[in-house]
């Protein structure tokens, strides 16, 4: 099982690892990845978020991969957008998206923030509902 203590912040080193997580996961949804657009922020992770005042974690499991990640994104300077938050899909239903939004929001309250801003793509099901 997983627990708190197993989310903890991404760094440049996480790039390879979190690209493909998320390329995988949007794939699944049939989705295209977007590496020099929407998806660029993956390149530069420290500096796309924490660097801007934001910040980007992951989520490990038992054998320290990386199973999920949630980003916060400043827009302004109180209000983020949520971005990146995805569960490997071995690891969906388990109640970790749950815990990986509580975690980020909890995130956000302590740096500041008070408003959400989240987009996402409509065939993403699990993000909507």
């Amino acid at each position: 099982m997983l627990n708190e203590k197993m989310i903890r912040p991404a760094t440049n080193a996480d790039e390879v690892e979190v690209t493909s997580l998320v390329f995988h996961v949007l794939h699944e949804y049939g989705l295209e990845p977007d590496p020099e657009r929407t998806d660029a922020d993956l390149k530069d992770i420290e500096g796309s978020y924490a660097e801007r005042g934001g910040c980007f974690d992951v989520l490990l499991d038992d054998g320290g991969s990386i199973a999920g990640s949630v980003g916060l994104f400043p827009l302004s300077r109180d209000t983020y957008e949520l971005r990146k938050m995805y569960v490997h899909h071995g690891e969906r239903g388990k109640g970790f998206g749950k815990m990986l939004l509580e975690h980020v929001l909890g995130r956000a309250a302590e740096m500041g923030f008070s408003h959400v801003v989240l987009e996402t793509a409509s065939t993403l099901k699990e993000a909507i509902d």
